[in-house]
C-alpha cells in the first residue's frame, strides 16, 4: 500500500487520513467517497512554488485544473499564490466563481468554442494558449468586438518529444491533435500571423507539454532545449523575443510501491538548469518560466473509500470482491490499464491472506478496479481504500448506469469538510425533460 502525507494506522488498527478515521468517514459521509488530504495538497503546492523560486529567477506555477477542480480547490490554489490552467468553459466558470483572479488563468484546449473564447476575452484571462490557425483567426475577430485591451496569447508548440508513457497521454510528439509543429513550420507561420495582428494580439511566448505520468527527467530537458532552439530561430527570422515559456507539467506519481518518480524539487531543478543552459547556449534573454503540475499535486493526496458488497468465487479461477463504485468514479483502469494499490481500512494490521480482484458495480465486464491484489480476508461491509486517486478520478467521473457521483471531502487536523456533496437520484433527473 502507499501511505502518503498524513496517512497512518491508528490505535484501532484503521486507516487514518488528516487525523480522521476512514471507517468513521465512510459511516458519516457514505461511500463511494473521495477523501483528499488538504495538508498534503498544500505542501505539494508550496514545494513547487519554493523550488521554482530557488532555481529560476522569474516564474509562476499553474495548477492544471483538469486533474481535480472544484470551488474549494480553486480557492486553495489562490491561497497558495499559484496560477491556474483551465481547458474548458466549465473549468473557467468554476475558477471565476471561486473568485480566482482571471489574470492568473491560462486557457488551453485544442477546440475552444466561440462561447468559450468570448468568455475568456471578456473576463480578461491571463493568456489564451492558441492551438491552431483557425482559433487564432477567430480570436482576432472576437477581440475586435469584446476585448478592452490586446488579447495576450501563447502558441502551443509540439517539440516532437515522445515521453515513455501511455499512448493516450503522450502529447508532445509530431502526430498529436495538440499544437503547432516545428518540423512542418506551422509554428513559425503562427508566429508570423500573431505579429501581423499585433494591433490586437499580444504574443507573450510559447507553450509545450510532452505528456503525463512521466518518471524520466531527460524528456523534459530535451523539450526545453528544443523549445529554446525554436525560439532562437524565430528571433533570427522575425526579431520576436518571447517573454514567457510554459513547459507544461507531466511529472508522475506513485500508483504502486515500485513506482519511483523524481521528487518535485529534483524535477524543477533539472528543468530550470536545462532551460538556463539552453538559453545561455543561444544567448537568449531569460523568459518567465511557467510550469503546469496537476497530478503530482493532488494525486497521492486522494483516496477513494468503498464498501464491500458481494464476494463471489469462481472455483479454480478467482475471487471477485465487489465494491459500491467502479468505473463511474475511476475510469482509468479501463481507459489506460492504470494499476492501483488498495487496503481494507478496518483491517490494516492484519496480514494479507488471499488474492482477489476488486470489481466495480457497473454493468461492464471491464469494470475492474484492481486485478489480483493480495488483501486480508474480505467480508461484506468492509471499507476498502484505493490509493492515489486524487487526480483524474473525480474529474473524469460519470453517471454511467445512472449512478450518482460520490461526495468529495477535504480532511485536515482531524476535521472533515464536504467540498462536493454527494449527488442524489433527484440530481440525476434534474435536467431530463419528459
Amino acid at each position: 500500500m502507499i501511505l502518503a502525507g498524513s496517512m497512518e494506522i491508528n490505535t484501532k488498527g484503521n486507516l487514518e487520513i488528516g487525523g480522521c478515521d476512514t471507517v468513521e468517514l465512510a459511516r458519516q459521509f457514505g461511500t463511494p467517497l473521495f477523501v483528499m488530504d488538504e495538508a498534503l495538497i498544500r505542501n505539494n503546492c508550496r514545494r513547487y512554488v519554493n523550488a521554482l523560486k530557488t532555481h529560476y529567477p522569474r516564474g509562476m506555477v499553474l495548477f492544471a485544473g483538469k486533474a481535480f477542480l472544484t470551488l474549494a480547490m480553486s480557492r486553495l490554489i489562490q491561497e497558495e499564490n499559484m496560477g491556474m490552467d483551465v481547458v474548458s468553459g466549465g473549468e473557467l466558470f468554476t475558477a471565476v466563481n471561486a473568485d480566482f483572479p482571471a489574470e492568473r488563468i491560462y486557457f488551453h484546449g485544442n477546440n475552444k468554442s466561440t462561447r468559450e473564447l468570448i468568455d475568456a476575452i471578456k473576463l480578461g484571462v491571463g493568456r489564451i494558449v492558441v492551438d491552431s490557425v483557425p482559433e487564432l483567426e477567430e480570436i482576432r475577430e472576437l477581440a475586435v468586438q469584446f476585448a478592452e485591451n490586446k488579447v495576450a496569447v501563447l502558441l502551443r508548440v509540439k517539440p516532437g518529444v515522445e515521453a515513455h508513457t501511455h499512448d493516450f497521454i503522450r502529447t508532445g510528439q509530431e502526430d498529436s491533435k495538440f499544437g503547432f509543429g516545428i518540423e512542418d513550420n506551422s509554428a513559425r507561420e503562427a508566429v508570423e500571423l500573431c505579429l501581423q495582428a499585433a494591433d490586437i494580439i499580444d504574443l507573450a511566448g510559447f507553450h509545450c507539454h510532452i505528456g503525463s505520468q512521466i518518471f524520466q527527467l531527460e524528456p523534459f530537458s530535451v523539450a526545453a532545449q528544443i523549445m529554446v532552439e525554436f525560439m532562437a530561430g524565430v528571433r533570427e527570422q522575425t526579431g520576436f523575443v518571447a517573454r514567457e515559456l510554459d513547459l507544461g507539467g507531466g511529472l508522475g506519481i506513485r500508483y504502486q510501491r515500485e513506482d519511483k518518480p523524481p521528487s518535485i524539487e529534483r524535477f524543477v531543478e533539472n528543468l530550470a538548469l536545462s532551460l538556463k543552459s539552453a538559453l545561455q547556449k543561444w544567448d537568449y534573454p531569460l523568459p518567465e518560466l511557467l510550469l503546469e503540475p496537476g497530478r503530482s499535486i493532488t494525486g497521492e493526496a486522494g483516496v477513494t473509500l468503498y464498501t464491500v458488497g458481494v464476494i463471489k468465487d469462481v472455483p479454480g479461477i478467482r475471487r471477485y470482491v465487489s465494491v459500491d463504485g467502479g468505473m463511474m468514479d475511476n475510469i482509468r483502469p479501463a481507459l489506460y490499464q492504470a494499476q492501483y494499490e488498495a487496503a481494507i481500512c478496518n483491517k490494516m494490521t492484519r496480514e494479507p491472506g488471499e488474492i482477489v480482484t476488486l470489481a466495480g458495480k457497473a454493468c461492464e465486464s471491464g469494470d475492474i478496479l484492481i486485478k489480483d491484489i493480495e488483501l486480508p480476508a474480505a467480508e461484506s461491509g468492509d471499507i476498502v481504500a484505493v490509493f492515489s486517486t486524487g487526480a483524474y478520478c473525480y474529474s473524469m467521473s460519470s453517471n454511467y448506469n445512472r449512478n450518482p457521483r460520490p461526495a468529495v471531502i477535504f480532511v485536515r487536523d482531524g476535521e472533515p469538510r464536504i467540498v462536493v456533496r454527494r449527488e442524489s437520484y433527484e440530481d440525476l433527473i434534474a435536467l431530463d425533460v419528459l
